[in-house]
């Protein structure tokens, strides 16, 4: 069977590295794909599956295979036990290692007769995946540990480490630091290399070969953060419970602190997580400042989660002085968190400009994303967090996977590109566990698009739901009543956090604000948003934000100078759905200074970006005022078919009037008369958004 139809066999439960062993193993055979699952216990499923143990198969399925093996002899099947243990396929590592038993290739051509493996060149495998699981089972315990021991013996050489590793381990039964210290290796190289899952294995195995307490604590912990960011929270919590109390190296108290941390975010605790983290990092803090000031620089992390000033404040206020760029970040972050804008953008802007993210791993460069994105960055938050998004997935790092996820789709929708955010989350929702962090930029970008927020997310009125997801599905009720022309509506959705209390979120929601207060003549209120966010517009100092500001002054001066300077500082271009409501209003402020002409120019542009983004009700503003200018604007259209917007008649004249064919041969074809050719054409070119019949060639 193809991978896609092997794929389809298997249970849905099974962990991301264990479905793709068994992939790998069955080889596309139809009964190994349905047998090799079958044995294996719910740990094994969710992903506690040694890189070399050996996958069980059922008693029906051995038996079938067994009475083929025990009809050999005895050497033939021990080198079949060799071949089941190793991976390498090398027909020079399996005679090397048959020859610790007195076995050799007449023993392994024994085998091949009896139609158990097969020898191409130097490759040996088995003829049917499933022989390997039962020539393995067929030999007793201490056969098996030899095996493993004689493996370890051939594989020589630096592209066999890890292999080595393995089967020393699988051939030792009391505890050994030499061979723990090999997997502790095995376990760095997969860092970097193999991934989460095998690097928390090999960390758990070498603490059961520890026979130092202490030195055992110290992987176990090292184990736990790996399951952890894994994605395996439980196995995490129940390794990290094995450590011993006492344990005080400061690297092994971090990672216990992180992975009970852990636990509680992936049940949507952050402000209780924040706490934990915070009071763990005193400890820390003293014996390692920087590891200590990496600590608090997640317990501030957490608090912005739980929208909570005062624990980040706090976490702040006890982090050690150390000069590192991501921990000055979070000072940052608990400045603006805590309303001290002036205070905050310094500290963001030594790390997010021009940041060198090469010895950064994924936490920290979320962190640098999540930094970016408070201090207005939002191209620089999406790339960095797109590429740690992707790094997740290739190394299995599902823990940290939701957080990637979640700040790259807000990054996206700070930059308007809402498909392509939907689409994110789509591609990554089968690895996440609890969804919940999604919901806020969700719901923004829902909003955007002319939908309820509210019928898109399921943490906004559930009990417990994270403080910052209720308050974004709020906000983005707020713009769906803007958007919709309801702006009493819209102030009355976002009023419970648009006050100087809930920074940051007031700062960004600051400009629908002033939109709705001015519709509502509300102007203290217009005017207080306003200046919030000048205040942050002028501390980022990037011409997205400071357009914003502009336009946000020009709404409660009723000042053309400050549209017209609005639409200047846009043309870096890296909001188009704000460039666009900020064309909306200037339009919308010409046509009744009575001045149609220039008032269109700015409501078509509005209007191509609105209807390009999929940002239907904002657009129907725009069509309502272009109608309102004497114009008969296009009307939506999808952008795999340009001629959507035309009725059936149009469509067949325009199609013909694209190629360069006259009224009369249209009307003549279609047995029209040129006239109503000619009618059809006057109706259609508007909708279309063009002027001339020239267009429609680059057009369709």
């Amino acid at each position: 069977m193809d991978r896609d139809s092997a794929l389809a066999l298997l249970p849905a439960d099974l962990a991301p590295a264990v479905r793709d062993r068994i992939l790998d193993e069955a080889d596309g055979n139809p009964l190994a794909l349905l047998e090799l699952p079958a044995d294996l216990t719910p740990e094994q499923r969710a992903g506690h599956l040694a890189p070399y143990t050996k996958i069980p198969v059922t008693s029906r399925v051995r038996q079938a295979f067994v009475r083929q093996i025990t009809a050999l002899p005895e050497r033939a099947q021990l080198m079949l036990a060799v071949l089941a243990a190793d991976d390498t396929g090398s027909l020079a590592v399996i005679l090397r290692a048959g020859e610790r038993f007195g076995a050799g290739a007449g023993d392994l051509e024994a085998a091949e007769q009896a139609r158990l493996l097969q020898v191409a060149g130097q490759a040996v495998t088995f003829r049917h995946p499933l022989i390997r699981p039962a020539a393995y089972q067929n030999v007793p315990l201490t056969t098996a540990l030899a095996v493993h021991r004689a493996l370890a013996e051939v594989l020589d050489g630096h592209e066999h480490a890890d292999r080595r590793a393995w089967h020393l381990a699988a051939a030792t039964v009391a505890p050994d630091e030499d061979v723990a210290a090999e997997l502790v290796r095995a376990a760095e190289r997969a860092q970097t290399r193999s991934g989460y899952a095998a690097m928390a294995a090999a960390y758990e195995r070498a603490a059961d070969l520890t026979p130092d307490p202490g030195r055992r604590s110290v992987r176990l912990a090292a184990a736990a953060v790996a399951a952890s960011d894994g994605g395996r929270l439980d196995h995490a919590d129940r390794l990290a419970d094995r450590a011993s109390a006492d344990v005080s190296d400061p690297m092994a108290l971090a990672h216990l602190i992180q992975v009970r941390a852990h636990v509680l975010v992936e049940k949507g605790a952050y402000a209780r997580a924040s706490e934990v983290i915070a009071g763990g990092a005193e400890h820390v803090a003293p014996l390692e400042p920087e590891l200590g000031g990496y600590l608090y620089l997640e317990a501030i992390r957490c608090a912005w989660y739980a929208a909570e000033p005062e624990l980040a404040v706090r976490a702040a206020a006890r982090m050690p002085a150390v000069d590192v760029p991501l921990v000055r970040g979070a000072l940052g972050l608990a400045a603006l968190l805590g309303g001290n804008v002036r205070a905050a953008l310094p500290h963001m802007e030594r790390l997010t400009t021009d940041p060198d993210i090469s010895g950064l791993g994924i936490p920290g460069r979320l962190f640098l994303a999540q930094v970016a994105l408070a201090a207005g960055r939002y191209t620089l938050s999406e790339k960095v967090a797109a590429h740690a998004v992707a790094d997740c997935l290739d190394r299995g790092m599902n823990g940290w996977l939701v957080i990637g996820l979640g700040t790259r789709m807000r990054a996206l929708a700070c930059l308007g590109r809402y498909q392509e955010m939907l689409e994110a989350r789509e591609d990554g929702m089968p690895l996440v566990g609890d969804p919940g962090l999604l919901d806020g930029p969700l719901a923004l970008a829902r909003a955007e698009m002319g939908e309820d927020p509210r019928a898109a997310t399921g943490t906004f009125a559930g009990a417990g739901a994270l403080a910052g997801v209720g308050a974004d599905v709020a906000w983005a009720v707020g713009r769906l009543e803007l958007s919709a022309g309801r702006p009493e509506a819209a102030l009355k959705a976002m009023e419970p956090f648009s006050g100087p209390a809930h920074t940051p979120l007031s700062i960004f929601m600051a400009p629908d604000v002033v939109e709705a207060a001015v519709r509502l003549r509300s102007d203290a209120q217009a005017r207080t948003a306003s200046d919030r966010f000048a205040e942050w517009a002028e501390a980022v100092g990037l011409p997205s934000a400071l357009a914003v500001a502009a336009r946000c002054q020009a709404l409660v001066t009723d000042s053309e100078e400050h549209y017209g300077h609005a639409v200047h500082l846009h043309a870096d271009g890296e909001q188009p759905q704000e460039e666009a409501r900020t064309r909306l209003l200037y339009g919308e402020w010409l046509r009744r200074a009575r001045r149609r002409a220039e008032s269109r120019t700015q409501l078509r542009a509005a209007l191509e970006t609105f209807d390009r983004l999929g940002m239907t009700l904002w657009a129907e503003r725009a069509r309502a005022e272009l109608r309102l200018t004497g114009d008969v604007p296009a009307a939506p259209r999808r952008d795999d078919d340009p001629l959507s917007v035309l009725t059936a008649q149009e469509r067949q004249v325009v199609r013909l009037a694209a190629t360069g064919a006259s009224n009369r041969d249209i009307a003549a074809q279609l047995f029209l008369s040129p006239r109503t050719v000619g009618y059809h054409l006057y109706k259609a070119f508007p909708k279309l958004g063009i002027a001339s019949r020239s267009q429609l060639a680059a057009l369709i």
